[in-house]
């Protein structure tokens, strides 16, 4: 999701000032019991409203009026029946692949397009919404800060700061630039406890009976989302490399048996007469969606990345993967030790090369080399900067691309030998950067979801009139019938194209 560069999270903005270790008395809205907390309510709408700029600033929301008002209403309709309808609540669907959602304090929460593609119906949303308003009304992220400070943390924005790093999924470039800097700043970050992820389904729960949906909606979101790490897992021995364990809303949030067992009994003790389950608003709601990278992220074919905004198309070598989130896209290759990452120069950083060097790289010596790079401009420098515990190394190569941004090309890797020993993939991925081709613009087509009838030919039928690489795995996928089974002959189903 290469875009012009935003805020990021970590930054100062998001860090809560100390306050007391003491901290004070406050009444839970579910429990009904005091506790200490060294957040107040309007601390929580304060930290949340400003975490909820930033928010929108990393992932960009779906530019779709229509769905943004489908799942508001659906959200609002559910928080009046929550322990704390008097919030001010705030629902958005945001820009992002990632199978993902959350909540920051105050009554903020966030789904992501990503998950919203796996669901089937509209009670399955629900349920998903339900959860994370359930954290916030049990001010889940107010006994995290808390318990942060108990540990001598300080309150490090852990109700702001931690639930976004831990529902970003820290996957693609993120995940990779976290293995070959060492990063550890998430790990200062607190999770939710178990003891609160029951909480927020029992919670969960209890909201969509008290709105019509059938609490069992659940237990299906559950097993729908461990179909698509199923997936994942396949998909990685396939290629020979481990399954991932992080980048989804199931991974983030606590999953056994034993979860599966806890919300199939909550769902159990309500009875009523429920609603039907929404399917075919829902899936009228998703028509036109993005599925996977949209336009505006840059896109992913194959071995190529594409960006059509930008102007610019870059190819990964064989058995290299593409990665690409907001801040950065990585072409990582196959032992995932070493890759190239290239960035987008801020605007204040600059126009010319010379500028961008001294402004972003800082360094304190080094040598510049005029190059062209398929006839976009470029420089190379090669030195050094000053660095807590010494001099830094810098290799990067800036090219201007067709529209005049400047992009930063710097090779990683996990130490020395790795890089020397991946030098000829990052020379060829580094010298496929160019200016959009007319071919590069015809392959850079987004994906979108659509519905048709099921085909008396079942999903390899479908998957004859797909782009998606796995196609009848992946339709299988989104359909809810990954494995086995299949929808009856006519039924409404969802398709990419």
């Amino acid at each position: 999701m290469l875009q012009k560069p935003k805020l990021r999270f970590g930054t100062p903005v998001l860090l809560v000032a100390l306050l007391s270790a003491c901290g004070s008395p406050i009444v839970n809205p579910v429990s009904g019991q005091a506790e200490r907390s060294v957040m107040s309510e309007q601390m929580e709408l304060t930290e949340g409203a400003k975490a909820h700029q930033q928010v929108l600033q990393e992932y960009g929301v779906v530019k779709d009026a229509r769905l943004q008002a489908y799942v508001n209403n659906l959200g609002q309709r559910l928080a009046k029946q929550s322990h704390r309808e008097q919030l001010q609540w705030h629902f958005t669907v945001l820009d992002s692949p990632e199978v993902n959602a959350f909540a920051l304090p105050g009554g903020y929460v966030y789904v992501t397009r990503g998950i919203m593609a796996y669901l089937q119906n509209e009670a399955e949303l629900a349920g998903v919404i339900g959860h994370e308003i359930g954290h916030v009304t049990a001010r889940h992220g107010a006994q995290r800060a808390t318990r942060q400070q108990d540990a001598g943390l300080g309150v490090l924005a852990a109700s702001v700061l931690g639930i976004v790093l831990e529902n970003q999924g820290v996957s693609g470039a993120g995940r990779l630039a976290s293995e070959l800097s060492q990063t550890v700043a998430s790990g200062y970050i607190a999770s939710y406890s178990r003891d609160q992820e029951l909480q927020a389904d029992s919670l969960g729960a209890e909201y969509l009976a008290r709105t019509a949906y059938d609490p069992r909606n659940m237990v299906n979101v559950i097993n729908s989302l461990k179909s698509q790490e199923r997936f994942a897992a396949d998909q990685a021995r396939a290629e020979g490399r481990a399954a991932p364990t992080a980048g989804s809303w199931l991974s983030s949030h606590p999953s056994n048996d034993q979860r599966l067992q806890h919300i199939s009994q909550q769902a159990a003790q309500f009875k009523g007469q429920y609603a039907d389950d929404g399917r075919a608003r829902y899936l009228q709601a998703i028509t036109g969606m993005a599925y996977g990278e949209s336009a505006d992220q840059g896109l992913t074919r194959g071995q190529n990345f594409y960006h059509a905004d930008m102007g610019i198309a870059i190819t990964a070598p064989t058995g290299w993967k593409i990665q690409n989130e907001p801040s950065q896209l990585a072409l990582t290759n196959a032992a995932r030790d070493a890759a190239l990452m290239i960035q987008v120069a801020p605007a204040k950083a600059g126009s010319t090369h010379d500028e961008v060097i001294r402004k972003l790289l800082k360094p304190s010596q080094g040598r510049t080399e005029r190059l062209t790079l398929n006839g976009l401009q470029a420089t190379r420098f090669v030195g050094s900067r000053a660095g807590n515990q010494g001099p830094q190394a810098i290799d990067a190569t800036l090219v201007t691309g067709p529209s005049g941004t400047v992009f930063v090309l710097v090779p990683a890797g996990k130490n020395v030998s790795a890089l020397q020993q991946a030098r000829t993939g990052l020379a060829q991925a580094q010298g496929s950067f160019r200016a959009m081709t007319a071919q590069d613009r015809a392959a850079a087509k987004p994906w979108t979801l659509h519905t048709t009838p099921f085909p008396p030919g079942g999903f390899p039928q479908l998957a004859k009139n797909t782009p998606l690489p796995q196609a009848e795995a992946q339709l299988r996928l989104i359909n809810g019938f990954y494995g086995s089974g299949e929808p009856k002959v006519g039924q409404l189903v969802k398709v990419v194209n």
